[in-house]
């Protein structure tokens, strides 16, 4: 949050909240299945998981069943890839 109030000349507190807002919206955007693109910094999207069946980490000889369930997931944009290679 300091880099943000840095960058943007704002006071701590106002780039704490204005963060907060920002991960409130994606998080609800994606509640009701929207996806969220951020130009150049990449979109965020619901994607169903299958059912499937995973083994019990405490006990590596007995299967557990994991139920279909949504995840959310990321992909990085351009101006993101470049800047970290």
């Amino acid at each position: 949050m300091d880099v943000v109030a840095t960058k943007v000349n704002i006071t701590k507190q106002a780039a704490g909240e204005a963060i907060d807002a920002v991960i409130e919206a994606v998080s609800e955007a994606l509640a009701v299945g929207d996806k969220v693109q951020l130009t150049g910094f990449g979109s965020f999207e619901v994607r169903q998981r299958k059912a499937r069946i995973g083994r019990n980490p405490s006990d590596p000889t007995k299967t557990v069943a994991i139920p279909a369930q949504k995840a959310p997931v990321f992909k990085a944009g351009k101006r993101l890839k470049d800047a970290v290679k």
